[in-house]
């Protein structure tokens, strides 16, 4: 199923013949996002789709009621501070001319990110960043050694008189990888 999303109902093209069989069919639905009022009240995602096709007139009400409906829906600091950042983003490219701070200023995040628990959450996130990566990069070190040995192993396993197949089996590698090494190791 796929998803047509329009502004408002009159934004959509008058001329849809050469779409008429998908357009008509149960595999497109429409969605006009000024009808959608009742569930951008309640949702922060809906919200956001609607803050970015948002005349720029009213969109910093707009980015304000959903960073306090952030605030109050969201338990996780870390998932607020997320939500809040990217509308901040929508926000950016929709008023390319402003500066960040400017932009922060307009939202009234200047005093959120003067507030202990968006602090907590950013160095919370600062950490879980530094963490996964030290653990990406052991593992990457790891299997690249792992790898290594294998590679190194190949010479001898020739020398016993397997066949690349026998190697490749043995050692859990593509036949290919085996041969490239076999190639490296005789020239």
């Amino acid at each position: 199923m796929s998803l047509v999303i329009f502004p408002r109902r009159n934004l959509e093209p008058k001329e849809s013949k050469p779409y008429h069989l998908l357009l008509n069919s149960h595999l497109v639905q429409r969605v006009y996002l000024n009808e959608l009022e009742e569930a951008a009240d309640n949702s922060i995602g809906v919200g956001i789709v609607q803050l970015v096709v948002e005349r720029k007139s009213r969109t910093a009400v707009k980015a304000r009621q959903l960073i306090e409906q952030a605030k109050q829906q969201l338990t996780d600091a870390r998932t607020q501070q997320e939500i809040i950042e990217f509308i901040e983003t929508v926000v950016i490219y929709k008023f390319p001319r402003l500066s960040r701070e400017e932009v922060e200023a307009m939202l009234g995040l200047d005093v959120i990110r003067n507030t202990r628990i968006y602090q907590e959450a950013k160095e919370e996130g600062k950490l879980e960043g530094k963490l996964e990566g030290k653990l990406e990069g052991k593992l990457e070190g790891k299997l690249e050694g792992k790898l290594e040995g294998k590679l190194e192993s190949i010479p001898g396993f020739l020398k016993l008189g397997l066949s690349l197949e026998q190697i490749a089996e043995a050692l859990k590698l593509e036949i290919d990888v085996v041969r490239q090494a076999a190639e490296k190791q005789s020239s």
